[in-house]
C-alpha cells in the first residue's frame, strides 16, 4: 500500500475540529495534544498531518535570535504522533524526517506509544488502572503509604474539591517553587490561565486538604481525558509533608475514580524518590523516548545539541 503524504500546517490552516477529533478517536490519544490545550502552552503551535488528520503531530514552534526551532512546552509531558490506526517506529521516523528543514533545531518528548529505534533516552513515568474496586486498588499500596494515610487521618485532615487554582500555585511556590529558577511570573501566569480554562471546560479537578485548623496545607490538579487522570500539578506546604497530606490527597482521587476505564498518570518521574512514591500505590512503569536533532553546518549543530 502506497504510503501518505504527510503535509506541514502553518497554525491558522489546521482545522481544529478534525485535529480535535483525531485526537479524541486516536488509540494513543492525550490531552496534552487537544487544541484548546495547545492554544495556551504554545501559541501558534503548527502540525504535520497525515491524510484527512488520521494521523497528525502538533510542533510547538518558536523563533528566538533569527533561528525557528521546536521544543517542548511547558506543563506538556508527552506529543508526538497520533493515530486512529497503530503504527509502528517507521511511521514515527517519517514524521520526523518531515519536519520542514526550517526549524533548525527540535527537543521533544513523544509519547508513550511512539516507539524509535534509537531515542535520545526513554523517560520514566507511572500509570495505575482504576478498573478495580478501591478495596483491591489499595490492597497493593506499600506499607508506608498505607501508614502515611493513617497518619493523615489521626491528623484530622480533610480532603476537598474544587480548590482555586491560585491556592494551588501559592503552595508550590511557597516548597518546591524556590528551587525552579527558570520560572518567573510569565510562567504561573500561563500555569493559572491553562488551569482556570481546563476547569471552565470541565477538564480538571481541583483537591485540596484541609488542616484540623480548616487551612489548605496541600493540593493538586488533575487533568481529565476519556482515557485517563493526570497528576498535572500539585503544592504542599510543610504541614503537608509531615502530616501525610499529599498521599492522603491522592488516595481520595482514586477512592472517587475507582471502578472506571480510566488511567491514572501520575506524570512521572525519573527522580527517583518521585518514583518511588508513584510505584506505592502499586502504579506500572510506563517509558517515553525523547527526541532531539539539529540541522545546518557540524558546529552550528553541536552548538544546538549541546545547550
Amino acid at each position: 500500500m502506497q504510503k501518505q503524504e504527510i503535509g506541514f500546517l502553518l497554525h491558522d490552516q489546521i482545522d481544529k475540529d478534525l485535529w480535535d477529533k483525531c485526537i479524541k478517536n486516536a488509540f494513543n490519544g492525550m490531552a496534552y495534544a487537544e487544541s484548546w490545550y495547545l492554544d495556551i502552552v504554545s501559541p501558534g503551535w503548527c502540525a504535520l498531518v497525515q491524510g484527512n488528520y488520521n494521523r497528525v503531530m502538533p510542533l510547538p514552534v518558536k523563533r528566538k535570535y533569527g533561528i525557528n526551532y521546536i521544543i517542548q512546552p511547558l506543563f506538556t509531558q508527552q506529543l508526538g504522533v497520533f493515530s486512529i490506526q497503530q503504527m509502528d517506529s517507521s511511521v514515527i521516523e517519517d514524521f520526523l524526517i518531515a519536519i520542514p528543514s526550517k526549524y533548525l533545531f527540535t527537543h521533544i518528548n513523544l509519547n508513550t506509544h511512539n516507539h524509535l529505534l534509537n531515542p535520545l533516552c526513554n523517560n520514566l513515568n507511572h500509570e495505575l488502572d482504576l478498573i478495580e474496586n478501591y478495596d483491591e486498588i489499595k490492597s497493593r499500596y506499600s506499607e508506608n503509604l498505607k501508614r502515611n494515610i493513617k497518619k493523615a487521618e489521626k491528623a484530622s485532615l480533610t480532603a476537598v474539591k474544587h480548590v482555586r487554582p491560585e491556592e494551588v500555585i501559592r503552595l508550590f511556590r511557597n516548597d518546591r517553587g524556590k528551587e525552579v529558577k527558570s520560572w518567573g511570573e510569565e510562567q504561573y501566569r500561563l500555569l493559572q490561565k491553562l488551569l482556570y480554562t481546563g476547569m471552565h471546560k470541565n477538564r480538571m479537578d481541583t483537591y485540596g486538604v484541609l488542616s484540623s485548623r480548616n487551612e489548605i496545607i496541600a493540593a493538586a490538579v488533575f487533568l481529565k481525558s476519556r482515557k485517563s487522570l493526570v497528576f498535572l500539578f500539585s503544592g504542599n506546604s510543610d504541614e503537608g509533608k509531615k502530616t501525610g497530606a499529599m498521599p492522603f490527597l491522592i488516595d481520595k482521587y482514586i477512592e472517587d475514580h475507582a471502578e472506571m476505564h480510566l488511567i491514572l498518570d501520575f506524570e512521572g518521574s525519573n527522580n527517583e524518590n518521585l518514583a518511588r512514591f508513584y510505584r506505592s500505590f502499586g502504579s506500572s512503569p510506563i517509558y517515553y523516548p525523547e527526541y532531539k536533532s539539529a540541522r545546518g553546518p557540524k558546529v552550528f549543530q553541536q552548538f544546538l545539541l549541546n545547550r
